[in-house]
């Protein structure tokens, strides 16, 4: 079985990307384009993001997930540290995200090291979460392999009868992961394939390098 997509093309000519328009600082730059693309294409999610990891079995794995906050410290997302992507970023903590925003024929990638977050900032995000989401934390043993629906079917009614007219606890397996990041490109798409790429590199002064890329 074959399917041809020789001629599935698109021509890229909405926006430009030049060096002199680059901040210092690629976060500057990131929080710009996020922006821009939260109020002008409101029907994608704009903080969905790809998180690419190395499983424990050695092959490369990726996901998308939501990222929650950006600082000047990096990216976060919650997952369950017991799931496979949470033990392949506690096993090797250098992982990648990107952002691929079509409307906009935009892609940011980021390489950076993985930690956890401290407790207090868990337990702070996971009280804001609807309380079928806090259940759902509790009710999920990720990524194990189960029978059938029913199994978390079952264990949500539990849940809801054990904490009905009760607050709901954060899981200590439960958490946020912050991404440091080491190198982030920001990609525009050009016409005739000659895209813009601009790369910055950190250096050990916390500075950053600042480079075009050749598409």
């Amino acid at each position: 079985m074959s399917t041809d997509l020789s001629n599935y093309r698109k021509s890229y000519e909405k926006h430009e990307l030049l060096l002199k328009d680059a901040p210092a600082n690629p976060l500057e730059l990131f929080k710009r384009w996020f922006h821009e693309i939260d109020a002008s294409f409101p029907e994608i999610e704009a903080n969905a993001m790809t998180l690419s990891t190395i499983s424990l079995d050695g092959f490369p794995k990726s996901r998308i997930v939501l990222l929650k906050e950006f600082n000047t410290d990096g990216f976060v997302f919650y997952s369950n540290y017991n799931s496979d992507k949470g033990q392949a970023i506690l096993a090797d903590p250098n992982v990648c995200l990107s952002f691929f925003w079509h409307s906009a024929e935009r892609q940011v990638i980021i390489k950076g090291i993985a930690e956890k977050v401290d407790a207090a900032t868990s337990d702070d995000y996971f009280s804001t979460r609807p309380r079928g989401s806090q259940l759902g934390a509790w009710a999920s043993n990720q990524s194990e392999i189960i029978a059938d629906r029913d199994v978390l079917n079952n264990k949500l009614k539990e849940l809801e009868l054990q904490y009905k007219d009760k607050d709901i606890p954060r899981p200590n397996h439960w958490g946020g992961f912050l991404i440091k990041p080491t190198e982030i490109e920001f990609w525009q798409g050009r016409p005739n394939r000659l895209h813009d790429r601009i790369e910055y590199k950190l250096n050990s002064d916390s500075s950053w390098t600042i480079n075009r890329l050749a598409p």
